[in-house]
């Protein structure tokens, strides 16, 4: 069924996959006792849900909640000093997304791309600290913040029955690397989150 380009139309719809943390790290040379420090984080598991609103075959805006959980190992060593920390980190995502589609509703095949912004929460826990600390202070054993960040995606929707798509999406949400921050030296970049999904779409 063909679609006209000017009339709006409401969707919804759930994906999920794969949680992809950028690592950090940062050496300091210089002085009596040079110090390095580093953190590793694993792949998790991620959720997005999301609803909106087609305003015609070209635009669209969307609502997101988004879920992931990762396994962060945090490390530091000062001369004689180190430390090798274990952490179960989530983070919680409410972000607002604008999406440009390149190909009519019509098309069985929608490729599209995305910018958004929103409220991210990091959660944080130790799963256990090994090493001689010493004078290295060692990160708490929880820490929580709520940060502005960006997010932009790519993604197709596929079209599978009357009213309902297959969704792909791979996107980066970039904010304040608390991770880093708890680092001894503290590193300096930005937390990526890379997010690869896949789930299902339906058009009301």
């Amino acid at each position: 069924m063909l679609i006209p380009c000017a009339a709006g139309q409401w969707y919804a719809g759930a994906i999920g996959g794969v949680s992809t943390l950028s690592g950090d790290a940062t050496a300091e040379l210089g002085g009596a006792s040079p110090r390095t420090s580093q953190y590793k984080p694993e792949n998790g598991a991620a959720l997005n849900l999301f609803a909106g609103r087609h305003f015609n075959d070209w635009v669209s805006v969307q609502g997101n909640y988004i879920w992931n959980r990762n396994d962060v190992k945090l490390i530091s060593i000062s001369g004689e000093s180190f430390y090798e920390q274990m952490r179960q980190s989530g983070q919680q995502a409410a972000i607002a997304d604008l999406l440009v589609y390149f190909r009519p509703r019509s098309s069985r095949i929608r490729p599209y791309l995305s910018i958004g912004t929103g409220l991210v929460s990091l959660q944080s826990e130790s799963a256990g600290l090994t090493g001689r600390p010493g004078a290295l202070p060692a990160p708490p054993a929880s820490f929580a913040s709520s940060r502005p960040a960006v997010r932009f995606a790519v993604g197709m929707d596929i079209a599978v029955a009357r009213g309902w798509a297959l969704r792909y999406s791979f996107s980066e949400t970039i904010r304040k690397n608390d991770f880093s921050a708890q680092l001894t030296p503290a590193a300096p970049r930005n937390l990526a989150n890379f997010q690869n999904l896949i789930g299902m779409v339906k058009r009301f």
